[in-house]
Protein backbone atom coordinates (compact mmCIF):
# COMPACT_ATOMS: atom_id res chain seq x y z
CA UNK A 1 0.00 0.00 0.00
CA UNK A 2 1.46 3.35 -1.03
CA UNK A 3 2.28 5.83 1.71
CA UNK A 4 -0.16 8.70 2.09
CA UNK A 5 1.22 12.02 0.89
CA UNK A 6 1.18 14.66 3.59
CA UNK A 7 -0.11 18.04 2.50
CA UNK A 8 0.61 19.72 5.85
CA UNK A 9 4.02 19.49 7.48
CA UNK A 10 4.54 20.89 10.98
CA UNK A 11 8.10 21.71 12.00
CA UNK A 12 9.44 23.02 15.25
CA UNK A 13 11.82 25.97 15.04
CA UNK A 14 13.45 28.28 17.58
CA UNK A 15 10.63 30.83 17.22
CA UNK A 16 7.81 28.26 17.53
CA UNK A 17 6.18 26.21 14.77
CA UNK A 18 6.18 26.40 10.99
CA UNK A 19 3.23 24.96 9.07
CA UNK A 20 4.36 24.04 5.53
CA UNK A 21 1.36 23.69 3.21
CA UNK A 22 1.58 21.76 -0.06
CA UNK A 23 1.15 24.09 -3.05
CA UNK A 24 0.31 21.34 -5.57
CA UNK A 25 -2.97 20.04 -4.19
CA UNK A 26 -6.52 21.35 -3.90
CA UNK A 27 -7.03 23.86 -1.11
CA UNK A 28 -9.80 21.66 0.32
CA UNK A 29 -7.22 18.92 0.96
CA UNK A 30 -5.12 21.37 2.97
CA UNK A 31 -8.11 22.32 5.11
CA UNK A 32 -9.09 18.69 5.68
CA UNK A 33 -5.58 17.72 6.78
CA UNK A 34 -5.25 20.77 9.03
CA UNK A 35 -8.44 19.73 10.81
CA UNK A 36 -7.23 16.14 11.13
CA UNK A 37 -3.79 16.96 12.48
CA UNK A 38 -4.96 19.52 15.02
CA UNK A 39 -7.82 17.34 16.25
CA UNK A 40 -6.42 13.81 15.95
CA UNK A 41 -2.67 13.40 15.62
CA UNK A 42 -1.01 16.54 16.98
CA UNK A 43 -3.00 17.32 20.12
CA UNK A 44 0.20 17.46 22.16
CA UNK A 45 1.19 20.79 20.56
CA UNK A 46 -2.15 22.28 21.65
CA UNK A 47 -1.39 22.32 25.36
CA UNK A 48 0.92 24.50 27.39
CA UNK A 49 2.19 28.03 26.78
CA UNK A 50 1.56 30.22 23.74
CA UNK A 51 3.29 28.94 20.58
CA UNK A 52 4.00 31.29 17.69
CA UNK A 53 3.06 29.87 14.29
CA UNK A 54 4.30 30.85 10.84
CA UNK A 55 2.35 29.45 7.88
CA UNK A 56 4.22 28.91 4.61
CA UNK A 57 2.08 28.58 1.47
CA UNK A 58 4.92 27.78 -0.95
CA UNK A 59 4.05 29.16 -4.37
CA UNK A 60 0.31 28.96 -3.73
CA UNK A 61 -1.64 32.20 -4.09
CA UNK A 62 -4.34 32.22 -1.41
CA UNK A 63 -7.36 34.49 -1.40
CA UNK A 64 -8.27 36.52 1.68
CA UNK A 65 -11.08 34.04 2.36
CA UNK A 66 -8.71 31.09 2.20
CA UNK A 67 -6.27 32.78 4.59
CA UNK A 68 -9.16 33.43 6.96
CA UNK A 69 -10.00 29.72 6.85
CA UNK A 70 -6.44 28.85 7.81
CA UNK A 71 -6.46 31.41 10.63
CA UNK A 72 -9.78 30.08 11.88
CA UNK A 73 -8.63 26.46 12.06
CA UNK A 74 -5.26 27.14 13.67
CA UNK A 75 -6.43 30.08 15.76
CA UNK A 76 -9.26 28.17 17.43
CA UNK A 77 -6.64 26.28 19.37
CA UNK A 78 -6.02 28.69 22.21
CA UNK A 79 -2.25 28.40 22.52
CA UNK A 80 -1.42 28.69 18.78
CA UNK A 81 -0.81 32.30 17.77
CA UNK A 82 -0.40 32.93 14.03
CA UNK A 83 2.39 35.40 13.31
CA UNK A 84 2.35 35.26 9.52
CA UNK A 85 0.88 33.56 6.46
CA UNK A 86 3.43 33.89 3.69
CA UNK A 87 3.44 32.96 0.04
CA UNK A 88 6.37 32.82 -2.37
CA UNK A 89 3.94 33.04 -5.25
CA UNK A 90 5.19 34.36 -8.54
CA UNK A 91 3.71 37.75 -9.43
CA UNK A 92 1.55 37.01 -12.48
CA UNK A 93 1.52 40.67 -13.49
CA UNK A 94 5.34 40.72 -13.56
CA UNK A 95 5.39 37.53 -15.62
CA UNK A 96 2.87 38.91 -18.07
CA UNK A 97 4.97 42.06 -18.35
CA UNK A 98 7.92 39.95 -19.45
CA UNK A 99 5.95 38.71 -22.44
CA UNK A 100 5.79 42.20 -23.95
CA UNK A 101 4.14 45.58 -23.42
CA UNK A 102 1.05 45.40 -21.21
CA UNK A 103 -1.87 47.79 -21.62
CA UNK A 104 -3.81 48.62 -18.46
CA UNK A 105 -7.57 48.72 -18.93
CA UNK A 106 -10.19 49.46 -16.26
CA UNK A 107 -13.91 48.89 -16.27
CA UNK A 108 -16.63 46.26 -16.45
CA UNK A 109 -17.67 44.25 -19.51
CA UNK A 110 -21.39 43.71 -19.06
CA UNK A 111 -23.72 41.24 -20.73
CA UNK A 112 -24.08 42.04 -24.42
CA UNK A 113 -20.89 44.15 -24.52
CA UNK A 114 -17.71 43.32 -26.45
CA UNK A 115 -14.36 44.97 -25.66
CA UNK A 116 -11.62 44.59 -28.28
CA UNK A 117 -8.01 45.59 -27.54
CA UNK A 118 -4.57 45.31 -29.10
CA UNK A 119 -1.64 43.55 -27.40
CA UNK A 120 -1.35 42.16 -23.88
CA UNK A 121 -4.15 43.35 -21.60
CA UNK A 122 -4.19 43.77 -17.83
CA UNK A 123 -7.90 44.28 -17.16
CA UNK A 124 -8.87 45.71 -13.78
CA UNK A 125 -12.50 44.73 -13.42
CA UNK A 126 -15.00 41.97 -14.14
CA UNK A 127 -16.19 40.34 -17.34
CA UNK A 128 -19.79 39.40 -16.66
CA UNK A 129 -21.69 36.48 -18.25
CA UNK A 130 -22.66 37.48 -21.77
CA UNK A 131 -19.74 39.90 -22.04
CA UNK A 132 -16.73 39.40 -24.31
CA UNK A 133 -13.09 40.52 -23.94
CA UNK A 134 -11.00 40.11 -27.07
CA UNK A 135 -7.30 40.84 -27.58
CA UNK A 136 -4.52 40.14 -30.04
CA UNK A 137 -2.21 39.27 -27.12
CA UNK A 138 -2.54 37.75 -23.64
CA UNK A 139 -5.31 38.65 -21.21
CA UNK A 140 -5.04 38.90 -17.44
CA UNK A 141 -8.20 39.82 -15.55
CA UNK A 142 -7.77 41.24 -12.05
CA UNK A 143 -11.30 40.29 -11.14
CA UNK A 144 -13.92 37.73 -12.18
CA UNK A 145 -13.92 36.37 -15.71
CA UNK A 146 -17.40 34.92 -16.10
CA UNK A 147 -18.06 35.79 -19.73
CA UNK A 148 -16.02 34.96 -22.84
CA UNK A 149 -12.36 35.83 -23.40
CA UNK A 150 -10.49 35.44 -26.69
CA UNK A 151 -6.71 35.96 -26.59
CA UNK A 152 -4.34 35.84 -29.56
CA UNK A 153 -7.24 36.61 -31.87
CA UNK A 154 -4.89 37.17 -34.83
CA UNK A 155 -3.44 33.66 -34.53
CA UNK A 156 -0.98 33.88 -31.61
CA UNK A 157 -1.41 30.55 -29.82
CA UNK A 158 1.35 31.50 -27.33
CA UNK A 159 -1.07 33.91 -25.68
CA UNK A 160 -2.56 33.09 -22.30
CA UNK A 161 -5.75 33.94 -20.44
CA UNK A 162 -5.51 34.35 -16.66
CA UNK A 163 -7.88 35.63 -14.03
CA UNK A 164 -8.18 36.11 -10.29
CA UNK A 165 -11.49 34.24 -10.55
CA UNK A 166 -11.74 32.10 -13.68
CA UNK A 167 -15.21 30.78 -14.41
CA UNK A 168 -15.91 31.82 -18.02
CA UNK A 169 -18.65 30.68 -20.35
CA UNK A 170 -15.92 30.08 -22.93
CA UNK A 171 -12.23 30.71 -23.55
CA UNK A 172 -10.49 30.99 -26.90
CA UNK A 173 -6.78 31.25 -27.64
CA UNK A 174 -6.10 31.79 -31.34
CA UNK A 175 -8.40 29.22 -32.99
CA UNK A 176 -8.44 26.87 -29.98
CA UNK A 177 -11.69 26.75 -28.01
CA UNK A 178 -11.81 25.55 -24.40
CA UNK A 179 -13.79 22.64 -23.11
CA UNK A 180 -16.72 23.49 -20.82
CA UNK A 181 -15.45 24.66 -17.39
CA UNK A 182 -16.98 21.63 -15.64
CA UNK A 183 -14.58 19.41 -17.61
CA UNK A 184 -11.41 21.21 -16.53
CA UNK A 185 -10.83 19.00 -13.50
CA UNK A 186 -9.98 21.97 -11.28
CA UNK A 187 -11.49 22.15 -7.80
CA UNK A 188 -10.98 25.87 -7.38
CA UNK A 189 -11.75 28.92 -9.47
CA UNK A 190 -9.15 31.26 -8.01
CA UNK A 191 -5.90 32.31 -9.70
CA UNK A 192 -5.94 30.04 -12.76
CA UNK A 193 -4.78 30.50 -16.33
CA UNK A 194 -5.38 28.92 -19.71
CA UNK A 195 -2.73 28.16 -22.34
CA UNK A 196 -2.31 26.03 -25.44
CA UNK A 197 -0.21 22.86 -25.32
CA UNK A 198 0.05 20.42 -28.22
CA UNK A 199 -2.92 22.03 -29.92
CA UNK A 200 -5.21 21.75 -26.90
CA UNK A 201 -6.17 24.28 -24.25
CA UNK A 202 -5.02 23.46 -20.73
CA UNK A 203 -5.91 25.03 -17.38
CA UNK A 204 -3.45 25.36 -14.49
CA UNK A 205 -2.94 27.29 -11.27
CA UNK A 206 -1.38 30.67 -11.87
CA UNK A 207 1.62 30.01 -9.61
CA UNK A 208 2.80 27.60 -12.33
CA UNK A 209 2.72 30.34 -14.98
CA UNK A 210 6.46 31.00 -14.69
CA UNK A 211 7.18 27.47 -15.96
CA UNK A 212 5.38 28.22 -19.20
CA UNK A 213 7.09 31.58 -19.68
CA UNK A 214 10.52 30.03 -19.07
CA UNK A 215 10.03 27.31 -21.68
CA UNK A 216 12.01 27.86 -24.88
Amino acid sequence: MAATKHHVMIKGVKEGLVFLLDDNCAFEEIIEELHHKLEKTHQKILTGPIIHVHVKLGTRTASAEQKDQIRSIIGQKGNLLIQSIESQAVDPVAILSNTGDVHLVKGIVRSGQTMVKEGNILFLGDVNPGGELISTGSIYVMGSLRGMAHAGVNGNDKSIIAASHLRPTQLRISAIISRPPDEWGMNEAFMEFAYVKDGKMEIDKIHHLHRLVMEP
